[in-house]
């Protein structure tokens, strides 16, 4: 019987495992995040704001308190603390309740036109070809980012007695005779060519606001609401309205509060003199600090023009509320 010459297979012999990866610990002293990180990259941006506009609330709050008029500005007499004196004098008087009632008309006026005039703009963008919309888009945007006293200028010249083309349009009409009419010979006809002037510059922002909002209204449940029976105003109102709830009531305070702070159109409009029947709570304000030189009543009424919109403001939030309760 022969040998077994065969030699036996060699087998390789066995891997160790890798070992473990352990998760590197930062170093000491370094730190990935924090609570504190987002308020370190903020400090910059909450220090700008701090001496923009902190600094000139609190001298505005200071100088209500005070006896402060030319004389202190220049320096020739110390600044008084008189206490509430400066509020208990504005509050009696009643010049200042009639520019409070004027500035509320008023700017109840341009919120209301605003929101109207833009919702049926924004709604009809819905149903217009897409070419139309570009244009109205356009017309919005360069209107939106016209300036201020640019358009001021331009509604003063629209509206001019002589060669105002306004008069001239209504001039051609039967038995209309509007040349040489002066539109701010009165309070109310002048207080309305501004609120027309305030509504139009507004309502690019609620138009581009509330069309980006109707977007977001489900086709399905308008379809729905019109397969029960539901007219174009039930749709709107049961359907559309209820979506677009916040963003009204946000567009809204903030319409109130930018039409409460109208200043710019009303001073040019006026020659950077307006008349008693044109004073809103912005330019009276100014009136009683740079014209009379009081500029401790200027303050005090600033404050409670303040005081006033932060009531707005608590409105507005208390909406909001509401309406995240009922989500």
């Amino acid at each position: 019987m022969s040998a077994d010459t065969t030699t036996p297979a060699k087998v390789p012999p066995r891997q160790a495992p890798p070992p473990p990866t352990v998760a590197k610990k930062p170093p000491r002293g370094r730190t990935t995040g924090g609570a504190g990180t987002p308020w370190l990259l903020l400090a910059p941006c909450l220090l700008i704001l701090a001496l923009v506009f902190g600094y000139p609330l609190v001298r505005m709050v200071t100088l209500s308190f005070q006896k402060f008029g030319q004389s202190q500005l220049w320096g020739f007499q110390p600044a008084e603390s008189v206490g509430f004196d400066n509020f208990s004098k504005v509050l009696a008087d009643g010049e200042f309740w009639a520019v409070v009632v004027r500035t509320v008309v008023f700017a109840a006026g341009c919120v209301i036109f605003t929101m109207v005039v833009g919702m049926l703009i924004a709604l009809l963008l819905q149903r217009v070809s897409g070419w139309v919309k570009t244009l109205v888009n356009i017309a919005l945007v360069a209107s939106w980012g016209m300036p201020i006293i640019v358009a001021t200028t331009v509604f003063k010249w629209l509206f001019d007695a002589d060669y105002g083309i306004l008069n001239a349009l209504l001039s051609k009409l039967p038995g209309v005779e509007m040349i040489g009419h002066n539109w701010f010979a009165s309070g109310p006809q002048g207080l309305a060519v501004i609120m027309l002037l305030v509504v139009w510059g507004a309502i690019p922002f609620v138009v581009i606001t509330l069309s980006a909002g109707l977007t977001q209204v489900p086709k399905e449940l308008e379809e729905a609401a019109s397969l029960d029976g539901a007219g174009a105003w039930g749709v709107f109102r049961h359907v559309t309205l209820p979506i677009l709830k916040p963003i009204i009531v946000m567009l809204t305070t903030l319409s109130v509060i930018w039409d409460m702070g109208v200043f710019p159109q009303v001073f040019v409009m006026r020659n950077g003199h307006p008349e008693a029947e044109f004073q809103l709570l912005t330019t009276y304000s100014y009136d009683r600090a740079f014209v009379v030189n009081d500029y401790a009543q200027g303050s005090a009424i600033a404050l409670l023009t303040v005081l006033l919109l932060l009531g707005v403001v608590a409105v507005y939030m208390r909406q909001m509320l509401k309406i995240g309760e009922v989500e």
